[in-house]
């Protein structure tokens, strides 16, 4: 039986007196994990726990984590989990300790340093029940010869002046388009959730209902499909995720590309892209809600809530994010949640200037979500998913939101039962 969920659980570390100085530790493979790892010594010197560690591809992470946190095992700790992909399952599985009073109570540590956006990604029912490890935002990619070439002085800030400038170098560039970004029915929902937001929409309202066929929705899915279709490459297919979009941008074959800002390398080393040189990175463009790309968490630690050894997990968590850490991960080029490293000139100095700016702004507006926040995340993904083929494809946008709608609001009323 699952541990049920709450304070006790992991409030004051009482739980587990007799606790084990062996913290079973379970992550991704990831350079987060790889930069975590050589500092273990560093950690188990200070504390004198030892640090038992599995690391596993997302997948077999995946299979552990339905296995073992579903029969209620204790013998994961702490586990590193994706908050917008499994976060609301694990959370109302009661898989996730309650961590509110540790984060409360842990001065030095600052949570208050952690961005709103991850945190209330990390948040399930007004309870802390992961704290954010990376960070992703959606920035703009662009070419600064093609803009130079096309005189326009400085990048688009607005979705119309995207358009526009998209529409002028595809007309003066044979073979370019102007614009190139996602266009798979479920890849594309994390990138045009930025232009949704922008618009005025999201996927549901407070009271959770669907709202992907409102009027800001409708405007948003027009306009991401009209800007692919009238300024993206030439018969686009529309089952492209990010690598099939990056690839176009960084052969030289497109001006402007929205995308994660933890995909830059790809564009920016020589080795990857014919145009590192020249690719330059602004803040989301402001739609007529305003800029409002999403900023969220792409992984999290948790605490296992059938754990018999909570207190010295958090311990784990504890160093693993504090401020000289997290810093030190910084500098390895994970993009961190907490606001000081990206203050911090240390914490900087790896990073493009501008992608820093675009990433310091995205950090203030950003929306906690990329996708619906469901338990079946890659089943809704579809059903939101399709207006965006729909749109790109010339269909009518309108009439694809409304049908889209109607099995979304099914979806969350068989989900809610």
């Amino acid at each position: 039986m699952v541990a049920a969920l709450g304070l006790s659980a992991c409030g004051g570390g009482g739980d587990d007196s007799g606790a084990s100085k062996t913290v079973r530790v379970t992550l991704a493979n990831h350079v987060w994990t790889e930069s975590i790892k050589q500092a273990l010594p560093e950690f188990e010197k200070q504390t004198g726990l030892k640090v038992e560690l599995t690391q596993l591809g997302e997948d077999q992470l995946s299979d552990q984590y339905n296995v073992k946190l579903n029969a209620g095992s204790s013998d994961i700790d702490v586990m590193m989990y994706r908050p917008l992909q499994e976060g609301k399952l694990f959370a109302k599985n009661k898989y996730l300790a309650d961590l509110s009073e540790h984060v409360k109570s842990s001065k030095d540590w600052d949570f208050d340093d952690f961005q709103s956006g991850p945190v209330e990604a990390t948040t399930y029912e007004d309870k802390t029940v992961g704290v954010p490890i990376i960070t992703e935002q959606e920035v703009l990619y662009y070419r600064k010869d093609l803009l130079a070439k096309a005189g326009l002085s400085a990048p688009p800030k607005t979705l119309d002046e995207l358009k526009a400038a998209a529409a002028k170098i595809k007309a003066a560039e044979p073979g370019t388009a102007g614009f190139v970004a996602r266009t798979g029915k479920s890849p594309a929902v994390t990138q045009f959730s930025s232009f949704l937001y922008s618009f005025g929409g999201d996927f549901v309202d407070d009271s959770g209902k669907a709202t992907v066929n409102s009027d800001a929705a409708k405007q948003a899915y027009a306009f991401y499909g009209g800007l692919i279709k009238d300024a993206g490459p030439a018969n686009v297919s529309t089952d492209m995720g990010w690598p099939e979009a990056m690839a176009i941008f960084t052969q030289g074959k497109a001006a402007f590309y929205t995308e994660a800002n933890s995909l830059y390398k790809n564009a920016t080393d020589p080795a990857k892209s014919k145009v590192a040189d020249t690719v330059g990175f602004a803040p989301f463009p402001a739609g007529p809600a305003g800029s409002k790309p999403y900023n969220i968490p792409s992984w999290a630690l948790g605490v296992n809530d059938s754990s018999e050894n909570k207190s010295n997990a958090w311990k784990f968590i504890e160093w693993a994010t504090g401020k000289e850490q997290t810093l030190a991960l910084q500098k390895a080029g994970v993009p961190s949640a907490r606001t000081s490293v990206w203050e911090n000139p240390e914490g900087t100095a790896g990073y493009p200037k501008d992608l820093v700016e675009a990433i310091t702004e995205s950090g203030k507006a950003g929306v906690a979500h990329d996708r619906p926040v469901v338990v079946k995340v890659a089943q809704a993904r579809e059903i939101v998913g399709q207006p965006i083929v729909d749109a790109i494809a010339g269909k009518d946008a309108e009439a694809a939101a409304d049908t889209a709608n109607e099995a979304f609001q099914k979806f969350l009323d068989d989900e809610a039962r």
